[in-house]
């Protein structure tokens, strides 16, 4: 009975706990929910379109950081040509013999090229008699490369090859073709580059030995210096051939020899030795001296329009900020070696009353190239113009007796 109560006891206790446990609750604070606004739909898309701009500007400004870093490295990594040449001169005529020179065409020469580092040379097309000569030291030099002049040789040995014509179209890439016409004008180089492989070394160095490269161009004319035509083509890893018909890499052409050529196309293939009367007594005695006739008759009319359209819309036309009176026909030539810049442009004026060949030729820095020089051709025809050069047919006829360079 005992036991019985005992347990009984027990298990009230045990109960009593049990209940007073779960019916103590702690006293808690709590703090009302936290009011949050009803958003419409309109302000979340507002927010959404936020939060898009955000990121959507984030990633712009990494973008552009990252081109900018790029950029900057390029720039750091980029190739900058420093020449050391100059491209100006104090003493361009020093030592000049010039008694049997003509005093006009002479003064113009002087007057266009200034103070700049070169050399003028003006030729009579129909004799090859060499009107003037300001800075014979440079004009009978050993020459330069030639630069884009060379094709006005590569475009003769293509038309006689029968490889192009005036019209005729090459293709330059999947999208890219080019006629003769536009080529010369704009000097486009790959074009140059796709004729000098169609002809290949051989024939390339033919017509250029016919065209007067690689010899002298002068007859008896003291002081002259060989230009040189390399005897191997140019290796293929620095272009080959294509590299030497478009830029005119391992030759070296005297402006007397680029004279000559343009010459006899001036006056429709006779390629003329140059001769410079040393006084008024061999201007006198004068007798013109013919090398070869040259068959490129027939070919001039293909070349004239690239060549008018050099000066007309293409790497010639800073000529025209001087002179436009008359039609010229010429070709450019830029390029630089060892830290010396070429500029060049050969011409020859196409007038009722005759024609006047003129080379000028440049050396030295960054002011030095074939527009420039293109620039200076055009104060000469100007000096010339306002002479009466282009105008007075009766100046030829007096010409010989005064000095006064021989017109036809």
């Amino acid at each position: 009975m005992n036991r019985r109560l005992r347990l009984l006891v027990g298990f009230l206790f045990a109960l009593t706990l049990s209940t007073v446990s779960f019916a103590y609750t702690p006293e808690v604070t709590t703090r009302p929910p936290k009011r949050t606004a009803k958003l419409t739909e309109s302000s979340r898309v507002r927010k959404r379109l936020a939060r898009t701009r955000r990121r959507r500007a984030t990633l712009r400004n990494a973008s552009l950081s990252r081109a900018s870093l790029t950029k900057t490295r390029r720039r750091a990594h980029r190739y900058v040509e420093r020449f050391t040449a100059s491209s100006y001169a104090d003493d361009i005529t020093e030592g000049d013999n010039f008694a049997g020179e003509d005093a006009v065409v002479r003064q113009a020469a002087i007057d266009a090229l200034g103070n700049m580092n070169g050399t003028v040379v003006a030729i009579d097309p129909s004799t090859g008699r060499i009107l003037a000569m300001v800075n014979q030291k440079l004009a009978l030099s050993s020459g330069a490369q030639p630069c884009s002049t060379i094709k006005i040789a590569v475009a003769l040995a293509g038309l006689s090859e029968n490889l192009i014509t005036r019209e005729s179209e090459l293709p330059l890439g999947r999208r890219s073709q080019m006629n003769l016409t536009q080529a010369l004008a704009k000097s486009n180089n790959a074009y140059f580059e796709a004729v000098g492989r169609r002809l290949g070394f051989v024939k390339v160095s033919h017509y250029a030995h016919q065209f007067g490269l690689g010899e002298l161009a002068g007859y008896d004319i003291e002081g002259e210096h060989l230009g040189v035509f390399p005897s191997k083509v140019l290796a293929e890893r620095l272009g080959g051939v294509g590299k030497m018909c478009s830029f005119g890499e391992s030759i070296s052409m005297t402006p007397l020899q680029l004279g000559a050529l343009v010459s006899a196309i001036a006056n429709g293939g006779t390629l003329y030795y140059l001769q410079h009367p040393d006084s008024p007594v061999e201007v006198l005695e004068f007798q013109p001296r013919v090398k070869r006739e040259l068959e490129i008759d027939t070919l001039i009319p293909e070349m004239a329009d690239g060549m008018a359209g050099a000066v007309e819309y293409g790497t010639a036309r800073s000529l025209r900020l001087n002179f436009s009176e008359e039609q010229i026909l010429g070709k450019t030539g830029t390029c630089s070696k060892e830290g010396t810049r070429f500029g060049w442009f050969a011409s020859y004026s196409n007038t009722k009353v005759g024609r006047i060949v003129t080379v000028v030729f440049l050396k030295g820095g960054r002011p030095t190239y074939g527009p420039k020089a293109a620039e200076i051709t055009g104060k000469f025809y100007r000096e010339l113009y306002d002479h009466d050069f282009f105008v007075i047919p009766a100046k030829a006829a007096r010409g010989i007796v005064e000095g006064v360079g021989v017109q036809q």
